[in-house]
C-alpha cells in the first residue's frame, strides 16, 4: 500500500519536491519493500568511444545493437541491459580527471559520499558482514604505478583502493594455497598476519605525530588493513559454495596474457560473489591512456592510440571499433557467467540480484572530453531498475546516476559526490 501511494504522490508533487523530509519519509519506508540488488559490479574499460558506432538503434523498448557496431555482443543481453548515453561529467574533461571524477562524482571529505568512490561507499552500508567488505581485480592496471590516471576507486579522498593484477595471488587469497597445501597456507597466513600487526603498529605510533588531514588518511589504510586480516582469517560462509581452479601461471604484464589475464579475474570475480565472500567487486581492465595492443584481434597499435582515429583514417577508426567490441564480448561473458550461477542466497541467478556497471572515463574518445559519457547497466529481476531500455538523457550530471546506483542497492542517499553539481537520482531508470 505504501508503495503504491509513494509513486502516485510524487507523481503528483513533482521532483522538486523529493527532496522534502514527509516524501523522504515515505520513500523510505517504500524501499523496504521495493526489490533492491544484493551486490554490485563495476566493469570498467577505458579511452571513451565513438558515439555512432557505439549507440543502439530504435526507440526506448524497441531497441537493436546493429551489426557490426560496439554493442552488438549484448544483442544476446538486451532484455537485461540499460543503455545510458548523454550523460556528462560536469566540468570536468580529459583521461585523469575523467578517470579520478568517474566514480567519486567530485566529492570532498565534506560531501555525503565523503569523497568515497560509489563502489567503497555501497561497501562501507552492505558489506560489513562479508569476508571482505570488497574486492579488486585488475587486469594489468599498474603497469604505470598507483596514479589518478590508473585508479578509479577511493577510500576516502586521495586515497587509492589499488586492484589485484595477478589472478594467481587473487585466487590465493581468495581459496587458499595453491593446490591444497594446507601446511603452507597455514606458514603463509602466519606471515602474512605478523606483517600486518608491524605495519598496524608503526601506523598506529605515526598517527600520533602527525597533523588532522594525514591523520585521516592513515586511520583509512588502517581500516584496509583490519579488511584484510578478516579475508585472511575469516571462512566462505555459503554452503554449497562451487569449486575454483587455480588460474594458469603467467606472466601478467605481457601484452599478450591481456585477455588471459581477464579472463581468469572474471571468473574468480564471479566465484567469489556466489560464495558469498562479497556482496561488492569491480573489474578494472587496463586504464586511461591503456597501452595494451591488441595483437590477438590483429591490431599493430594501441588501444589509446586506436581511440584517436579520426573519420578520415577510416581503417583505424573500424580498428578501434573491432577493439570496443572485444570488450563489449567481454562484458557479454560477465553476463553470461552470472547467468548460469544461482544465487546461493535466494532464488534465481546472480544476474537476477547483481547490479553490473559498465563505466568508462571519457565521451568521445577523439576529443577528450568526459560528456555523453557512456554507461550500460545490467541487471535482473531482483531490482527496480527496469532493464531491456535505450534511454537518451540531455546532458545530465553523472552524479545523478551514481546516487541512482546507490539507490538500486537500498543506500538511501540524497546525492551522490559534488552536490553543487546536481541533487538526486537520474530520472527513468525505476
Amino acid at each position: 500500500m505504501i508503495r503504491i501511494g509513494r509513486r502516485q504522490f510524487s507523481a503528483g508533487l513533482g521532483a522538486s519536491l523529493l527532496a522534502t523530509p514527509l516524501l523522504n519519509f515515505l520513500s523510505g519506508e517504500a524501499q523496504a519493500a521495493t526489490p533492491v540488488a544484493k551486490r554490485l559490479i563495476v566493469f570498467f574499460t577505458p579511452n571513451g568511444t565513438v558515439h555512432r558506432y557505439w549507440r543502439p538503434s530504435g526507440s526506448e523498448t524497441d531497441f537493436t545493437f546493429p551489426a557490426g557496431t560496439i554493442l552488438e555482443p549484448l544483442n544476446r543481453h538486451r532484455a537485461n541491459v540499460l543503455v545510458c548515453e548523454g550523460i556528462d561529467f560536469v566540468e570536468v574533461d580529459n583521461h585523469e580527471a575523467g578517470m579520478a571524477n568517474m566514480l567519486t562524482g567530485g566529492g570532498t571529505a565534506q560531501s555525503i559520499s565523503g569523497g568515497l568512490s560509489v563502489d567503497q561507499f555501497i561497501a562501507s552500508k552492505i558489506g560489513q558482514g562479508s569476508r571482505f567488505q570488497s574486492l579488486e581485480f585488475g587486469v594489468q592496471t599498474s603497469l604505470w604505478g598507483a596514479a589518478r590516471s590508473t585508479r578509479m576507486s577511493y577510500s576516502a579522498p586521495g586515497v587509492f583502493v589499488s586492484p589485484e593484477d595477478n589472478p594467481r595471488n587473487a585466487f590465493q587469497r581468495l581459496f587458499g594455497a595453491l593446490g591444497g597445501d594446507t601446511a603452507s597456507a597455514d606458514k603463509l597466513l602466519r606471515r602474512r598476519k605478523s606483517v600486518l600487526d608491524l605495519v598496524r603498529g608503526e601506523m598506529n605510533d605515526l598517527s600520533q605525530r602527525v597533523g588532522a588531514e594525514e591523520k585521516r588518511k592513515l586511520e583509512q589504510h588502517l581500516e584496509a588493513l583490519r579488511q584484510t586480516e578478516k579475508g585472511l582469517t575469516e571462512p566462505v560462509a555459503l554452503p554449497g559454495c562451487p569449486s575454483a581452479t587455480a588460474p594458469a601461471a603467467m606472466e601478467v604484464f605481457a601484452n599478450a596474457n591481456f585477455p588471459n589475464v581477464g579472463r581468469a579475474q572474471t571468473d574468480l570475480m564471479v566465484s567469489a560473489l556466489t560464495c558469498g565472500m562479497t556482496r561488492v567487486a569491480s573489474l578494472q581492465w587496463a586504464h586511461t591512456v591503456a597501452p595494451q595492443v591488441f595483437t590477438w584481434e590483429g591490431e599493430a597499435e594501441s588501444h589509446h592510440e586506436l581511440s584517436h582515429k579520426d573519420d578520415s583514417n577510416t581503417t583505424g577508426l573500424a580498428d578501434f571499433v573491432k577493439c570496443e567490441r572485444w570488450f563489449a564480448e567481454q562484458f557479454a561473458y560477465l553476463l553470461d557467467a552470472l547467468k548460469a550461477r544461482p544465487d546461493l542466497e535466494g532464488g534465481g541467478t546472480m544476474l537476477d540480484s547483481t547490479l553490473v556497471v559498465w563505466a568508462k572515463e571519457l565521451g568521445d574518445s577523439r576529443l577528450h572530453t568526459c560528456r555523453s559519457v557512456p554507461f550500460v547497466l545490467a541487471g535482473g529481476a531482483s531490482s527496480y531498475l527496469r532493464f531491456g531500455r535505450y534511454l537518451r538523457f540531455n546532458g545530465a550530471p553523472h552524479q545523478k546516476l551514481l546516487t541512482s546506483v546507490c539507490h538500486a542497492l537500498g543506500v538511501t542517499i540524497d546525492t551522490f559526490g559534488d552536490a553543487t553539481k546536481a541533487t538526486g537520482p537520474l530520472a527513468g531508470l525505476v
